[in-house]
């Protein structure tokens, strides 16, 4: 007799190819103000996927009083509603830790001469 047992829908290899593709879509939402993607810029700090394949990102701005506040989750929700498989999205702004420079990849420091 064979006790067949569930596959997790969620796998490391689901895990990895969708968070590959997540981070690829958030590559695609950029800063009005500035001429380098959010994901290089260092502004989302963290994305959970669920068993339901619901993603949450923690995400931050360059500063508190940025004119797209309001706009940016949003983008950032349709970036990652656009990974096919992905059933829902929730951007949260957090602004702890506060963002800073030192935060953007190496990529973001060379495309706006800080390196």
């Amino acid at each position: 007799m064979t006790v067949m047992t569930e596959k997790p829908l969620l796998d490391e290899v689901t895990i990895a190819d969708l968070t590959e593709k997540i981070v690829s879509a958030l590559k695609t939402v950029y800063d009005p103000e500035i001429p380098v993607d959010i994901y290089e810029l260092g502004l989302i700090y963290k994305v959970d996927i669920d068993e339901n394949f619901h993603v949450d990102v923690e995400m931050t701005l360059t500063a508190p009083g940025c004119p797209v506040a309001g706009d940016m989750p949003k983008w950032v929700e349709d970036a990652v509603l656009s990974v096919g498989g992905i059933a829902s999205a929730k951007a949260n702004l957090v602004f702890d830790p506060p963002w800073d420079i030192s935060m953007m990849s190496e990529e973001a420091q060379v495309a706006l001469n800080m390196m």
